[in-house]
């Protein structure tokens, strides 16, 4: 029997005048988190949440969502953490699906929730962005927490809906609490004297164990912003004196772009990517500016998330996401679902204690994607002879172009090592002739100067001929979901001539 709320009691007791969270000027010790979580779960219970009811949460990177995630999680309720920028059409749906009839949403946010839970017959609580206000100050803490099964769903998380409407995956209490324990104990090696930047998203997977729930695990510091902007977040590392930046691709971009402040950049002591590939050129770049080791993992909404990771104090491969990480088996299998030799493109396969339950009342879906207990990703990779991963591509995005394979990053990576790009993205269009056209959308560096020959030219003479982008096509900025991802779905381009 376990709850993942105990990490929290367990946390405070260890040190309660430690700092929890905090955002700028609102601090929180653990003693105060602690208690801010006890005071929702009694106005939670209150209002007649049981073990098992879903609680949804929308609010951003403040100290109330902390409060409100490990508040709903005492009760022994399960968190449907909601992108707060959804509109109250997105939140509805996601009301609907999982049959939560209550939210907890943040004054910005208030508007869009409250629309959906009239719509829907359920009910809203505002609370403020600092946890002490008005709705809970006066409540009584509720004593003790709930005990929760460690197949118990703790957590639902939405999907992106790629490729349809958004399917929550289930992720338990025992998922989300050896996942982070993973993190804290083997991979960032968290303790009590690091401060890790929390930039990325909370109610996303990543930002969610390896931001806040490692903090709480080891009894670090999380310092929170809210929206991420490279400037503000320089200022914060400098301020808090940040150990471990956790970002995704885009976020190491940026940072690369903003001026340094004070005279010096920060230092940490570690930087961890995940999300996507981070491209070699912004890897090197960036721990040649910061003096830091950056480090690439692998993981997927549906693992917790972190399937793979390059692990501390063993060799590094640039470009790898490293080993499977303690608990978890990875395999690269072909389409009959055998295992692929070193070297080749297969699809991932993830088996262990972080592969999530299911998808919330889809067992067809589920079904599809736990197969003899073996997640299915979509991802393409190779292994080589050690072992460590090589992200090829999403095998969704794979382009045939004339009945050969194009993996996009392969492309993507040669168009970083062109000195005036600073993002590029490689999608296909339909092709009468081939089928599909290989093209690239590119963003510059401020004063940078090019032309889409050019960049088509650099490509060429680096692929074989049926790889390059015959459609180049120069942007003031790519498509991005709230992690920073590029969201490829959102590039339209004309189909190729």
């Amino acid at each position: 029997m376990t709850n993942l709320a105990r990490a929290l009691v367990d946390a405070a007791r260890a040190d309660a005048h430690a700092v929890a969270v905090r955002q700028d000027d609102d601090v929180l010790t653990y003693a105060q988190l602690d208690t801010a979580a006890a005071r929702i779960a009694a106005l939670l219970h209150g209002r007649g949440v049981a073990p098992g009811d879903r609680v949804a949460l929308v609010m951003p990177n403040v100290t109330g969502f902390p409060a409100a995630y490990f508040g709903i999680l005492r009760t022994g309720g399960v968190v449907v953490p909601l992108n707060p920028l959804c509109k109250a059409r997105e939140i509805a749906h996601a009301l609907r699906d999982s049959g939560a009839s209550l939210v907890l949403a943040s004054p910005g946010c208030a508007a869009q929730a409250e629309r959906a839970t009239a719509d829907v017959g359920a009910e809203c609580l505002v609370t403020d962005t600092k946890v002490f206000d008005t709705a809970v100050r006066d409540v009584d803490p509720m004593p003790g927490v709930v005990e929760r099964a460690d197949d118990d769903t703790a957590v639902i998380l939405y999907t992106s809906g790629t490729t349809g409407s958004p399917k929550g995956a289930e992720l338990t209490h025992r998922n989300l609490a050896t996942n982070a324990a993973t993190v804290v104990e083997t991979l960032v090696r968290v303790g009590p004297g690091d401060v890790l930047f929390g930039g990325l998203p909370l109610f996303h997977a990543f930002g969610q164990t390896c931001a806040l729930n490692a903090a709480v695990v080891a009894g670090a510091t999380l310092t929170l912003l809210p929206r991420f902007d490279p400037a503000a977040a320089l200022e914060i590392m400098h301020r808090d004196g940040v150990t471990v930046f956790l970002g995704v691709p885009t976020m190491y971009t940026a940072l690369l772009q903003a001026p340094t402040p004070h005279g010096r950049d920060p230092r940490l002591r570690l930087a961890v990517s995940g999300g996507s590939a981070l491209p070699t050129e912004v890897l090197h770049a960036f721990e040649e500016r910061f003096g830091v080791t950056v480090l690439e993992g692998y993981g997927l909404s549906e693992t917790s998330p972190v399937a793979a990771f390059n692990p501390p104090g063993r060799q590094r491969k640039p470009g790898s996401v490293g080993l499977p990480v303690r608990g978890v088996d990875v395999q690269i299998v072909a389409e009959d679902g055998t295992p692929v030799a070193p070297g080749d493109i297969g699809q991932i396969v993830i088996r262990g204690e972080n592969v999530m339950k299911g998808y919330w009342n889809r067992p067809r879906a589920t079904s599809e994607a736990v197969r003899e207990g073996w997640f299915h990703s979509g991802d393409l990779a190779r292994a080589d002879e050690d072992g460590y991963l090589f992200i090829v591509d999403r095998k969704k995005d794979v382009i045939i172009r004339g009945g050969y394979n194009v993996y996009p990053r392969e492309i993507e990576e040669v168009l970083y090592e062109h000195p005036a790009v600073l993002e590029a993205a490689v999608v296909g269009v339909p092709h009468e002739a081939h089928g599909e056209e290989v093209a690239a959308v590119v963003v510059l560096r401020d004063g940078a100067r090019t032309s889409a020959d050019e960049l088509r030219d650099h490509v060429r003479d680096r692929v074989a001929p049926y790889k390059y982008p015959r459609i180049v096509t120069l942007a003031e900025a790519l498509p991005k979901g709230t992690t920073g991802k590029i969201l490829k779905r959102e590039i339209v381009i004309a189909p190729g001539p």
